[in-house]
């Protein structure tokens, strides 16, 4: 199965309605800042267990109450529209 690279206009499409979303170094790009370390991890709990489920996974990085998250679909060598959904139920997790 082929997976497209997202085009221009989709890309910018998503930022325009994500736009605490970034592109940094080709890949979806956001830091999320809990109250506290637990909260934090609770994210990354859920968004685990989302990621897994749909075999497409993040690269993250956690200090404290900080997430740091990158999305690409390395397998299409870019952002896809997996990385949208992905970023768009991240958000989800964060603001539940």
């Amino acid at each position: 199965m082929t997976i497209s690279l997202a085009t221009q206009r989709e890309t910018n499409a998503f930022l325009d309605e994500l736009s605490q979303w970034s592109i940094e170094n080709g890949k979806l790009h956001r830091e999320f800042i809990f109250n506290d370390f637990v909260d934090a991890f609770g994210f990354m709990t859920k968004a685990a267990i989302l990621a897994e489920k749909t075999n497409h996974h993040p690269e993250w990085f956690n200090v404290y109450k900080k997430v740091v998250v990158d999305l690409t679909t390395h397998e299409a060598g870019g952002i896809t529209e997996r990385d949208f959904t992905l970023a768009k139920q991240m958000e989800r997790i964060a603001t539940s």
